[in-house]
């Protein structure tokens, strides 16, 4: 089932997120309604704040156009190493759309989390996976990517969001 995603200013990306208490069906089933509506919207990542519900859960699938999907489905997940070296890429946000900006990330990290089966992983990434992690982790601490930018560049950025939803309005 294809869920809402919130977006700013919505009061709820900046909460901090619930553990939970396991993974049973239920869960397994709103995981897998995550992954649906981030596949739907073309991202590649999604965190639970984001379609309005204050649990610590993370979908993310890094795959592109013709390879074979590698979905990750995370509960509790939380990085227990992030390498020393660093490395800034451009980042978007489905909550934030059509908006970038370069964040400087830890380059590898290695995650722990329990996945859709409630059973413990511990995975490493590096580049791309590693970067989606940190910035999906992120979300579950009510932290959004434009806060690593600078307060003069998140103020445009926000001001053009609102342009472009000005406009979408305008359109209907």
């Amino acid at each position: 089932m294809k869920l809402k995603i919130i977006e700013i200013p919505d009061p709820l990306l900046r909460e901090k997120s619930l553990p939970v208490e396991g993974v049973d069906s239920q869960l397994a089933t709103f995981m897998h309604d995550m992954l649906e509506t981030m596949y739907h919207a073309g991202g590649v990542g999604l965190a639970a704040p984001q379609v309005g519900v204050l649990k610590r859960i993370v979908v993310i699938d890094t795959s592109r156009d013709e390879e074979k999907q590698k979905p990750l489905l995370m509960a509790n997940p939380e990085i227990v190493w992030r390498s020393e070296e660093k490395e800034e890429c451009s980042e978007g946000c489905l909550s934030v759309p059509n908006q970038y900006a370069p964040v400087e990330r830890a380059y590898a990290v290695k995650v722990r989390f329990l996945n859709e089966k409630n059973e413990m992983v511990e995975l490493t990434a590096e580049g791309f996976l590693a970067r989606a992690v940190q910035h999906e982790l992120d979300h579950l601490d009510g932290i959004i990517f434009i806060d690593y930018v600078s307060p003069l560049k998140r103020k445009m950025m926000v001001k053009r969001l609102e342009k472009q939803r000005r406009k979408a309005a305008k359109e209907e």
